[in-house]
């Protein structure tokens, strides 16, 4: 019996097996890694179709060759894993990683807000990223692949009220910037992400801030809650409650930014969605840091006032 194929057919399987079989030589020499493992079962599908094409004839054994290789794909398809922080992590190909975990804590004043509200934000907005970057880092060094913070308007201009949130994503903004600067090296492209303000629910509920205006003010020294008033400390709530009503419930120029930055030939380092995001950028960075502090306070004016600020007021206007 002749042991070659008979067939045009019989042929040009022979011939598709032995191009599989060059290019997994290939593909071995480039990734030494687990060489032996590719070497057997990539090369196994191309012996294999080329003795059931001797033997078979050109149908039987293109046949036989399809289900081996089907067999190997499967096979193939379940990867080493990799130890990640002590975690086992399964190896398919991490592409991007995005931190978007936040909280607000309460807007107030800078001096009224408790240490453990600033603790509270560097934890989760700062910290927690940063955390979770280094864990799979050296997956994104392997895929080449993208990290994606979610930052704030308010990590990139100064926002009343917002000193303890501001911080945390000034924090991540600058950490953002000097990981593009160090990763890029490796092919990893980083991107910072500075929306205005969107319906999240990051405020919390009514009964939360409830709870944190009573724990500020219970901790307040009473010199800074008599200069302040209790009136005073009472209307930050009507600041929550009003809230909503300056966000935008639209998150679709946030997820187009997320989309962007994940899968973009060329991301940009910094997005800005939402409205006033960019405007506000702008104007702090090229005016004079006067007529910012004018615009902001026009922008996000509040007519109450401490009452030591009222009391000095209306003395004045007596005099």
């Amino acid at each position: 019996m002749d042991a070659l194929p008979s067939s045009p057919l019989g042929w040009l399987c022979t011939g598709i097996t032995l191009l599989f079989g060059v290019t997994v030589l290939c593909m071995a020499k480039r990734s030494p890694v687990e060489k032996a493992d590719v070497l057997v079962w990539r090369l196994l599908p191309a012996l294999l179709g080329l003795l059931c094409a001797a033997t078979l004839g050109a149908g039987g054994g293109l046949v036989v060759f399809c289900a081996v290789c089907l067999v190997s794909s499967a096979y193939l398809g379940v990867r080493a894993l990799l130890p990640v922080d002590d975690k086992a992590v399964l190896i398919t190909g991490l592409w991007g990683v995005v931190n978007n975990a936040g909280i607000l804590g309460i807007p107030a004043d800078a001096e009224l807000l408790p240490m453990s509200t600033y603790r509270q934000c560097m934890e989760v907005n700062f910290f927690g990223a940063v955390e979770v970057s280094k864990i799979f880092l050296p997956l994104l060094r392997k895929s080449q692949g993208r990290l994606v913070n979610v930052s704030s308007m308010a990590g990139g201009i100064p926002l009343p009220r917002y000193a303890a949130y501001g911080a945390s994503k000034a924090a991540l903004s600058m950490f953002s910037g000097v990981m593009r600067q160090e990763l890029s090296k490796w092919g990893i492209k980083v991107a910072a992400i500075h929306p205005s303000g969107f319906r999240t629910g990051i405020q919390g509920t009514s009964d939360l801030w409830d709870k944190q205006i009573k724990e500020l003010m219970e901790n307040l020294p009473a010199d800074t809650r008599q200069d302040y008033g209790e009136d005073y400390l009472l209307g930050l709530k009507s600041y929550f409650l009003h809230m909503p009503a300056y966000c935008d419930a639209d998150l679709s120029p946030v997820l187009s930014a997320v989309l962007h930055a994940l899968l973009a030939k060329r991301p940009e380092g910094l997005y800005t969605p939402g409205k006033g995001a960019y405007m506000s950028l702008c104007i702090f960075c090229y005016f004079p840091l006067w007529f910012y502090d004018f615009f902001i306070s026009k922008m996000l004016s509040t007519e109450s006032l401490p009452r030591a600020l009222r009391t000095s007021e209306a003395e004045s206007k007596n005099l």
